[in-house]
This record gives structure tokens, C-alpha cells and sequence, in this order.
């Protein structure tokens, strides 16, 4: 070695790539009943790697118990669909889905999986849940800008 730091290979704009992009709304229509469970599944989905620009696949799932609104399916293939040639991570992916789902349809609880194929050798499954734990310091409200990770 010659004593030579190496860069990161991951960078703070690598970890906030597609986060401030504006995605179509996921429209809601009203909901009838109480108390079941709606899964939605995307088993096409695609998006790219902001660090090599290389494809990733994946089955995106969406399940949730309404309170007021369901889900209109043909927005929310839209917005699944605009992910396609977006440089995201996988994480973040689930992460803004989850947020944008709740901030549609405002359910009773919302769970977004992320099973992505393998890449390198290693698929990675992400998941998230709303409400968020609570000892979790995030907020739909605050601005994405403002958010840091916590260690």
C-alpha cells in the first residue's frame, strides 16, 4: 500500500439518489368495509443501481389494512412503473413506497417487501412496516432533505 487513502465507494449522493424525484400520485377510492387485509403484488418491477447503472429485479409487495381508502391499482402500476429507469437503492425503494402508500391511503398499517434477485451473487429482501417502531426519529412530515441515518 502506499499509504494513500481510497475514495468510498458510496457516496452521500449514491444514498440519496431518487429520493427527491416526484413520482405520479397513487390515487385511493373509497373503502366499504372494516377490518381485511388487501395484498398487491408487482413481480415485474425493475429499477437501477445508482452506484454501477446495472438493472435490478425484484417483486415489490404492498400489503395493508384500509381505514377510509383502498389502493386505486392502475395508479399505483404507474408509480411502480416510474421506478424503472431510476437510480435508487433497493432500500430506499421500499422505504418511499412505504411513506408514499401511507400518505395516499392512510391505512391502518401498511407492510412493503422489497425481494430482489440476485445481483453479484447476493439478493437482498427489504421490508418495512408503518407504523414505524417507536423509538424510530422519522416523521412523514419532515422534509426528506433533512433526514440523516442514525447509527
Amino acid at each position: 500500500m502506499d499509504g494513500m487513502a481510497k475514495p468510498p465507494r458510496y457516496t452521500p449522493e449514491h444514498a440519496q439518489a431518487g429520493l427527491d424525484r416526484a413520482f405520479p400520485d397513487i390515487e385511493t377510492w373509497p373503502n366499504q368495509f372494516p377490518g381485511y387485509e388487501i395484498v398487491v403484488d408487482d413481480p415485474e418491477f425493475t429499477s437501477v443501481c445508482p452506484k454501477t447503472g446495472l438493472p435490478d429485479f425484484g417483486t415489490i409487495t404492498i400489503r395493508y389494512m384500509p381505514d377510509q381508502q383502498c389502493l386505486e391499482l392502475k395508479s399505483l402500476k404507474e408509480y411502480l412503473q416510474s421506478y424503472r429507469n431510476l437510480g435508487i437503492f433497493q432500500e430506499n425503494i421500499v422505504n418511499r413506497v412505504l411513506e408514499d402508500v401511507v400518505r395516499s391511503a392512510q391505512p391502518v398499517w401498511v407492510e412493503v417487501k422489497g425481494d430482489f434477485r440476485p445481483r453479484g451473487g447476493i439478493s437482498t429482501v427489504v421490508l418495512a412496516r408503518w407504523p414505524r417502531p417507536e423509538n424510530q426519529d422519522r416523521s412523514l412530515d419532515r422534509p426528506r432533505q433533512n433526514r440523516s441515518r442514525k447509527p
